[in-house]
């Protein structure tokens, strides 16, 4: 594969391009042409798609972008691009298997193929959603390491204030709150009876390169990761590379983070699922990832629930892991909070879709993870158990079960319930959730297993292994 070293000297000296000529001239009509030119069209009926043919002629329009547009770097106002060889070159060298957790909670992350039993990765927890001090955020991570059995590794929650005064990105307080979020969390890990679990969205606080590469000097280890991300669409700046210099340097893994944006200048689905695609190559190639993490958003909704997204995501997902042996994450953001039957509904749909495509999970962004202190264990939890349960579906089954769980929330995406806070579902003293939720959880899970959702066979297969 290409060395680092030559695709920083690319950032500098690639082909200059203006940073909305390369939105409007470049990316957005090549867009258009590849769709066009593969005959992609998205299936309302079908938001779990099935059809492999479907599947890797995204893949194939989603190479010839990336070998088209490259990633642009817009601090250089530069394209660093690649050779048709360079990229199948680095698609071939790239990683297929890392292993993530000390000790006894040590995992290896294995690629996995659309229709596979293989129960997926579970990479859960609050994907950065902001907590409001520090007390909290230790609670919440203990928690997270003791009342999910199936958590592979944990997403941190990011601290939104440290010793009563509020975190500013790019201000001494981010650094000391990103240094306090890495000290914290390893200690609630340990407390919650998992001291080897990884936390791999790194430093979630740190919005910064500066915090970032701070708060990782107070304990994260090289079986953690970074999660670093691109910006839409297809751009990476300085402050993201510095990072992956300092990951790659100390010897970490980097999660490359993408977020291709429906209704923005990816246009509609079939446009989002190949620009998803095309960011396998950049997560590779750019980034020097060792997996990938992908989260398609509607533009409107600022969520992944809807039924566009969902199969944006599901074709892509599919292109990329029939395609490739890079271990793909899928993550989820619903718009429903807490203690609510929407967020099962909307949690279930998306995960069932991502987990049935080859997909491992990352998960849940409750609220559109956006609310402070909105989100319990019990969301991740759930999505664990949805996670295992759809490797027990084909594609096509899953498409039924999806469809009828769509039929549930699409209509209230536009007017979602917010829910209850953390304390207010969980009680931090006695370190357990209140029966209230305990009782809406249990009733939601018989009602999507009435739906197609085989939540017993996972009970079964853990208490007969």
């Amino acid at each position: 594969m290409i060395g680092f070293y030559e695709v920083l000297d690319r950032a500098m000296s690639g082909k200059y391009c203006p940073e909305s000529d390369f939105e409007m001239s470049t990316l957005v009509p090549k867009i258009q042409e590849v769709v066009s030119k593969y005959g992609i069209r998205y299936d309302p009926e079908t938001p779990v798609p099935w059809d492999d043919d479907l599947a890797d002629r995204v893949f194939q329009a989603g190479f010839e972008l990336y070998r088209d547009v490259g990633t642009y770097c817009p601090n250089t106002e530069r394209i660093i691009q690649f050779t048709e060889d360079e990229i199948w070159e680095g698609l071939a060298d790239a990683p297929s298997v890392s292993v993530f957790g000390e000790g006894k909670d040590a995992k290896p992350l294995v690629p996995r193929k659309p229709d596979s039993p293989t129960p997926p990765f579970c990479f859960v927890g609050a994907v950065g959603a902001p907590v409001s001090n520090e007390e909290l955020y230790a609670s919440i991570v203990e928690a997270y390491a003791s009342f999910i059995p199936l958590a592979d590794s944990i997403t941190a929650p990011s601290i939104a204030s440290i010793n009563g005064r509020a975190v500013r990105t790019g201000s001494p307080f981010e650094v000391l709150a990103s240094i306090r979020a890495t000290v914290l969390g390893h200690e609630a890990l340990r407390r919650g009876g998992r001291p080897g679990l990884p936390i791999m969205n790194s430093i979630a606080t740190a919005g910064s390169d500066v915090a970032k590469i701070a708060g990782s000097l107070f304990g994260i280890r090289n079986s953690d990761a970074w999660c670093i991300s691109h910006s839409c669409e297809l751009k990476l700046g300085f402050q993201r590379l510095n990072e992956i210099a300092t990951a790659i340097s100390r010897g970490g893994q980097v999660l490359a983070v993408f977020a291709p944006m429906l209704g923005a200048y990816c246009g509609g689905p079939e446009g989002t699922a190949v620009v998803n695609v095309a960011y396998l190559f950049s997560s590779i190639l750019v980034m020097r990832g060792c997996c990938l993490l992908t989260f398609p958003m509607n533009f409107k909704y600022g969520t992944t629930t809807t039924r566009d997204v969902i199969w944006a995501k599901s074709v892509s997902c599919q292109a990329m892991t029939r395609n490739s042996r890079f271990p793909v994450f899928v993550d989820h953001y619903t718009t429903a909070g807490p203690m609510t039957e929407m967020f099962f509904y909307e949690n279930a749909a998306d995960i069932i879709s991502s987990v049935v495509s080859g997909g491992h999970i990352t998960s849940p962004g409750v609220a559109k993870a956006t609310h402070t202190d909105y989100f319990t264990p019990i969301e991740p939890r759930f999505s664990t158990e949805a996670a295992h349960a759809a490797a027990e579906l084909t594609r096509k089954e899953a498409n039924e079960v999806v469809k009828k769980l769509l039929d549930k929330y699409e209509a209230d995406l536009g007017n979602p319930p917010l829910g209850k806070k953390y304390e207010e579902c969980w009680d931090i003293h006695r370190k357990e959730p209140h029966e209230e939720y305990l009782q809406l959880y249990d009733r939601m899970k018989k009602e999507i297993e009435g739906m197609g959702a085989p939540f017993s066979a996972i009970a079964a297969r853990r208490r007969h292994p």
